[in-house]
């Protein structure tokens, strides 16, 4: 029980500190370009996605990452019970591998599709 508690507690400090040293720091480098007479438009984006790319970016990324891990399965499949690798290892690795995988290719078809 008393580990639960830990576990909870330490996730909380870990996703607190990321988020005030991220925060402090752009605070920082944004006061120190303000001290040197920094433009304040560096800090906006001239560029931003329409809401119609970021739900094709979505989902583009979702079906390759799905995809990546129903091949993963298939191949762990034929892994296990064809070459006698064992259940666990089969499938673990070929899921992480392909879901990877997956994941690379989700990410250059969204560069590919971000510079339309």
């Amino acid at each position: 029980m008393e580990a639960e508690i830990l576990i909870f507690i330490t996730m909380f400090i870990v996703i607190f500190g990321i988020a005030y040293l991220r925060y402090s720091t752009r605070n920082k480098e944004r006061l120190a370009l303000i001290e040197k007479g920094a433009d304040a438009s560096i800090f906006f984006s001239n560029k931003k996605l329409s809401p119609s790319l970021t739900w094709k970016i979505i989902i583009l990324n979702l079906a390759v990452l799905f995809m990546g891990i129903g091949i993963g399965v298939f191949i762990g499949s034929i892994l296990h019970h064809n070459l006698g690798v064992e259940e666990g290892v089969a499938f673990a690795g070929t899921i992480f591998l392909m879901a990877g995988i997956g994941l690379f290719t989700g990410f250059t078809l969204t560069k590919k599709l971000a510079r339309e």
